[in-house]
Order: structure tokens, then C-alpha cells, then sequence
């Protein structure tokens, strides 16, 4: 299952789906299926467009930000999950270092929280995702990233082996009965948060989800936008791979809620 969601994920994201549909009328016009041809041209820029000038990876991302809202700071608080996604582990396996990418927030939010709540546990779930498995998970440079702002290593607890959000799920479940933990937050990214409560939920993990990391400012609408390209394709590319993974995991059953809210 993990190595065949990661190559869905390589041909399914929609800049390789443009250059596919551009190989194809390629091939179709070195064969003379013009009709053939011009639909998979017409497909691939259709793609492009989309994908690179409009707002629609923008306002896809909008929506699964906004199914949780971040309450307010509790009074107490015994503990919180910390889901990885926010280190650059090839990087920081090569260097050791701590170079943090995108989803840096999960880390800089559990921080925070972690200085205001002296007695709370850090529950950090990340192995390494990669294919190849070879590099430093973010439970691993978690241990490396927390001293540095006086957090002792005696309140983490490490989850090192888990690739994909269903093992973050499973192993963490094993970790909080072991270490007596219960009722903690669950930190991860705005957009992830729907499929990641949906999976604790199925497992009868109760947390209280506490999105971080937003990458829209919620007003988002649907239309052109020639400004920004980059930003856009990487915002819908975020948002396909997430509703694939909601469909996906709804299918094979470990969810019960398609769009968990």
C-alpha cells in the first residue's frame, strides 16, 4: 500500500499528468493519430493553466483548512501529537542539522505550546517517508530540535518507524497506552488535519485537533490569477494528494467519514 500510493502520487500530481498527456501527442503525432494528438496537446495545457494561473489549488486548499477550527489555548494540558512533515530529512541526514521546510509551523506551534505547558509530553509520530528509507525521520531530528529551546529530552516521546498518516495513527495509539497518555492535541497542518482525525477517530483515538500551518488566508475565490504560478501549482498539487489520500483511505476502510469535519 505505501509503495503503491507513492507511485499514484508520481504520475498523479498535475504537472506530471500534463507532461503525460504532452508525451502522448507526441507519440500520437509520430503516428498520425491527429485527432488523438490534438485532444492530448489540448489536455496537457488545459492542465497547465489551471494548474499554473487560477485559483483552484488555492481554493481547494481553503476548504480542507477550514473543517477545523484552532480553538483557544487550554487551561492544562497533559499532552500533544505532533505529526512529522516539517523537516528536510535528506538534508538534515546529510548535514545533521535541523533545516525545517514548509510545514515548519507543527514544530514552531508544539514549541509554543511546550514553553507555556512546562509539564505536557510531546508525542512526536514521523519516520522516514521515503521510498528508500534511508534518511532521518522527524522524530529523530525531534530529539536534535527541542533541547536547543530548553525542552528536555525526558518529555518527548519518540515514534521513529511510521511512513504514512495510517501509521502515524496506529503506532501512536500503541505509544499513548504505553506511557499512560490521553486527551492530547493533534497537531499537523490545516489542510491535513480532515484525513488525520478521520484515521485517529476510526481507531478510537481521542485528541483534540489543533491545525497549524495555513497556507490560504481563508478568502479565497475561484478565478484567474497570473501573479504567482509556482505558489498555485504547489497548492493544488497539495490538495490533489490530499483528497487522494481522503478517497483512498475512506475506500479501503480506514475512515468512516469521507470528508471528516
Amino acid at each position: 500500500m505505501f509503495l503503491f500510493s507513492k507511485f499514484v502520487w508520481v504520475f498523479g500530481q498535475p504537472l506530471s499528468l500534463a507532461f503525460l498527456f504532452v508525451v502522448l501527442a507526441l507519440v500520437a503525432g509520430l503516428v498520425r493519430w491527429r485527432s488523438t494528438s490534438l485532444a492530448s496537446s489540448a489536455i496537457a495545457g488545459f492542465i497547465l493553466f489551471v494548474t499554473l494561473y487560477t485559483t483552484v489549488g488555492n481554493y481547494l486548499l481553503q476548504g480542507l483548512e477550514g473543517r477545523f477550527v484552532k480553538p483557544q489555548d487550554p487551561a492544562s494540558l497533559q499532552c500533544m501529537i505532533v505529526l512529522g512533515g516539517a523537516f528536510e530529512n535528506e538534508v538534515n541526514t546529510a548535514r545533521h542539522g535541523i533545516e525545517l521546510n514548509a510545514g515548519a509551523d507543527r514544530f514552531v506551534e508544539a514549541l509554543r505550546l511546550a514553553q507555556k505547558y512546562p509539564q505536557a509530553r510531546i508525542l512526536i509520530s514521523g519516520g522516514d517517508g521515503s521510498i528508500s528509507g534511508i534518511y532521518e525521520g522527524d522524530a529523530v531530528i525531534s530529539a536534535r530540535f527541542f533541547p536547543m529551546f530548553g525542552i528536555t529530552r525526558e518529555r518527548l516521546v519518540e515514534e521513529t518507524t511510521s511512513r504514512t498518516t495510517f501509521e502515524n495513527a496506529m503506532n501512536t495509539k500503541d505509544l499513548l497506552a504505553s506511557q499512560g497518555l490521553s486527551n492530547c492535541l493533534l497537531i499537523t497542518s490545516g489542510y491535513h488535519m480532515p484525513r488525520s482525525v478521520g484515521i485517529f477517530r476510526k481507531l478510537g483515538i481521542d485528541v483534540m485537533p489543533w491545525p497549524t500551518d495555513y497556507r490560504t488566508d481563508g478568502r479565497e475565490r475561484l478565478g484567474l490569477d497570473f501573479t504567482q504560478p509556482s505558489r498555485n501549482s504547489q497548492n493544488l498539487a497539495t490538495a490533489i494528494r490530499e483528497w487522494f489520500g481522503l478517497v483512498g483511505y475512506y475506500l479501503a476502510g480506514r475512515t468512516s467519514e469521507l470528508y471528516p469535519g
